[in-house]
């Protein structure tokens, strides 16, 4: 795919103008640094850090039957998500292998809007579409019409809560979301959830209003320490928080119970069946592997796809690895048959023929104290 097949954001000439490094990221030219990655990953760890996440695919399942057919096609209960709250969920084929992975904002029983990952937008309206059925629903593609953008630091409230009329941030909770007027946009939605394990907001308006936004946030945040963070820095910090991206973590080969999701996951009966239950019900018996965290020492940082060893047998590889800013050390995730994945366990990974050793630990790397 070449520079001109990509898409591009309704603020991708205010990161070219701001000097920002632009790659290729599914499908979409996107900023992955505007400074160093790790500066930006402490920026967001110590004060607020402002990203566009317009790539993001963003979806409304409208009509008396919105609930009920959402129950069918992703692992979580939407069912049981209160009104003004958001859950985490899977949309997943028959063998339990996941599709994408996405937030669900359940604004009424007719009413749920869902947050896809950009290059598998197009594969959720697929199968969303093709799963239908008798169900009285309606699904809109959203994503050309809203701007996505997100403030995630312990500044976050700082810096928002003067662009936002009659509104208390402060009264909007954890995976929680609410209707406000924002830099005289009317009805933004806010949302608080964040992908960075700090916390943060999101805010869904209209794109014309993309760049006024943008500008209006880093003048107001200017005082608190913001600053434009990239995809390198979002990338480090969700790994550090032990979030999985889809095409590292999970993809169409590792389920969600192996990847320790089970949050987001729902086999209750009242549930009703759902397509990918059976498979992972299956796997919740009798799990094969688990996905952990390693460590190591030294220069040798984990890096996607090298391999790991226990002695002279391949037992997995690197889904995604950094340099840890936070805790000032390597980390990597990485997938292990369940009786090596157990934290203090040493294990070797093979780095162009050179072993290096790394241990277990669990995940998550960094977990913030929530007030």
């Amino acid at each position: 795919m070449t520079d001109a097949d990509l898409k591009q954001t309704d603020l991708h000439e205010v990161h070219v103008s701001s000097g920002a490094k632009m790659v290729p990221f599914g499908g979409w030219s996107m900023p992955v640094q505007y400074a160093s990655i790790l500066d930006e990953a402490r920026r967001v760890r110590e004060h607020v850090g402002l990203f566009d996440l317009g790539h993001m695919g963003r979806i409304e399942v409208t009509g008396p039957d919105a609930t009920r057919f959402l129950d069918s096609v992703v692992t979580s209960f939407v069912g049981k998500i209160p009104i003004g709250a958001i859950r985490y969920g899977l949309v997943c084929a028959e063998d339990g292998g996941p599709l994408d992975d996405l937030l669900l904002y359940r604004s009424s029983d007719e009413d749920v809007f869902v947050v896809a990952n950009a290059s598998n937008c197009a594969t959720v309206l697929a199968w969303l579409n093709d799963h239908v059925g008798a169900h009285d629903v309606t699904i809109t593609d959203r994503s050309a019409e809203l701007a996505m953008l997100a403030l995630q630091g312990p500044k976050s409230q700082d810096a928002l809560q003067p662009l936002v009329e009659g509104k208390d941030l402060g009264e909007v909770g954890y995976y929680k979301f609410t209707f406000a007027t924002v830099c005289g946009i009317p009805n933004v939605r806010i949302s608080r959830t964040g992908y960075t394990g700090e916390d943060g907001f999101e805010l869904y308006f209209p794109c014309a209003e993309s760049v006024r936004v943008w500008n209006a946030l880093i003048e107001a945040g200017a005082e608190h320490g913001l600053a434009p963070i990239g995809l390198g820095a979002r990338d480090t910090l969700r790994l550090e928080a032990g979030m999985p991206l889809y095409g590292h973590e999970i993809d169409r080969e590792h389920n969600p119970v192996e990847a320790g999701l089970n949050f987001g996951i729902s086999f209750k009966e009242e549930k009703g069946d759902w397509i990918g239950r059976a498979a992972l019900a299956a796997v919740k018996e009798s799990p094969k592997r688990k996905l952990v965290g390693i460590t190591t020492e030294g220069k040798r940082v984990p890096r996607e796809g090298y391999l790991l060893f226990d002695g002279d047998r391949e037992v997995g590889h690197i889904c995604s690895g950094a340099v840890s800013p936070t805790l000032n050390t390597n980390i990597g995730s990485a997938y292990l048959p369940v009786e090596l994945a157990v934290a203090g366990q040493t294990i070797d990974m093979d780095i162009r023929g050179k072993r290096q050793q790394c241990v277990v630990c669990d995940l998550p790397f960094y977990s913030r104290t929530r007030k």
